[in-house]
């Protein structure tokens, strides 16, 4: 994980013009069109911008939201939430805690069973590392998440 502050310059140099726009500029990528919408590999997706890792795909379902959805972070202390009333609406935005990321928006519309919450985070606020690459992004101590899997 990177702990300095990146300015806007080194930011826009490192993310595609569209990770910009979400993580820094609270942008919403189209529904339906981010490359984790539809994808269920096994491993950890963590903060586009500084590595901090945030979900596991052991969290992940399908919500037919258009965005990639978590049941929950891998630890609440990871992310944030705020107040969002822009565009007309209420909502709570979430985001990185390290980095400040604008990583999506969190509801109460998820699967009861997994506690009701439904993270619906903008893919191009993440970087999915596989689980066989965890140890070589010094997230090995995350492979225990997915020893609880049957």
């Amino acid at each position: 994980m990177e702990n300095k502050k990146l300015s806007k310059a080194e930011l826009k140099e490192k993310l595609s013009p569209e990770e910009y726009a979400v993580t820094q500029e609270a942008a919403t990528e189209r529904p339906f069109s981010g490359k984790y919408d539809n994808f269920y590999e096994k491993g950890v997706y963590v903060d586009v911008v500084s590595g901090e890792p945030l979900f596991s795909s052991t969290a992940k379902y399908d919500a037919h939201c258009g965005w990639p959805a978590f049941s929950q972070p891998i630890d609440p202390q990871l992310v944030s939430e705020h107040r969002d009333q822009s565009w007309g609406m209420e909502r709570v935005e979430v985001r990185s805690k390290q980095a400040d990321s604008h990583l999506g928006h969190v509801f109460l519309d998820g699967p009861q069973e997994a506690g009701g919450v439904r993270y619906c985070i903008n893919s191009a606020a993440l970087k999915f590392i596989p689980y066989d690459e965890l140890e070589e992004h010094h997230l090995g101590y995350l492979k225990k998440i997915f020893d609880k899997e049957g």
